[in-house]
């Protein structure tokens, strides 16, 4: 590879590395198997630099399928001491810090084909085509796994909002 391609791959790699290890803990829900996933397929991507006509299309896929492999993989099944510490959410200062966390755990609620249908229309704004390569499907089981999803968001959704209305009045009752 010459010095204009090395260059190159650089310049993509720091301009996508963010948004693309976003994608993949949207996928996967751990930001340490979003890492080893964008990581390795970017080592791939640099590889065929040369050769892949769409280096975005490229990567995005890879991306997704890493992902989605790094739950499926018999390693990942045993607990990592990380574990045992709990989450600590970042303060995030727009004010919707709630929202998000709230629609983060129902969406790893949501099965991992779905999820990544749902990601990949919704989050990064693909058509239904572009989400049908990338998953390597047709475009009508993209809809249906669009749809599936959706459903499966809205029914915990609407299980956490029951919850609380329910959590709620008890509260209020155990107070009179």
């Amino acid at each position: 590879m010459d010095a204009e391609s090395i260059e190159g791959f650089r310049e993509f790699a720091r301009a996508r590395f963010q948004p693309l290890r976003a994608l993949a803990y949207v996928t996967c829900g751990d930001w340490q198997a979003a890492e080893d996933a964008v990581s390795g397929v970017l080592s791939r991507l640099y590889l065929r630099w040369d050769k892949v006509a769409s280096p975005e299309a490229y990567a995005r896929t890879a991306v997704i399928r890493a992902a989605i492999g790094e739950k499926r993989r018999p390693w990942h099944r045993e607990h990592a001491v990380g574990e045992a510490f709990p989450d600590v959410p970042v303060p995030d200062r727009s004010g919707d810090v709630d929202e998000k966390l709230r629609m983060r755990a129902a969406l790893r609620q949501v099965p991992p084909r779905q999820r990544a249908a749902l990601v990949l229309r919704y989050l990064e704004g693909l058509s239904i085509e572009e989400t049908a390569e990338v998953l390597k499907c047709s475009p009508g089981t993209v809809k249906s796994q669009t749809s599936r999803g959706l459903g499966t968001l809205r029914a915990v959704l609407a299980a956490e909002i029951t919850e609380k209305g329910v959590d709620h009045v008890v509260s209020h009752r155990g107070r009179a």
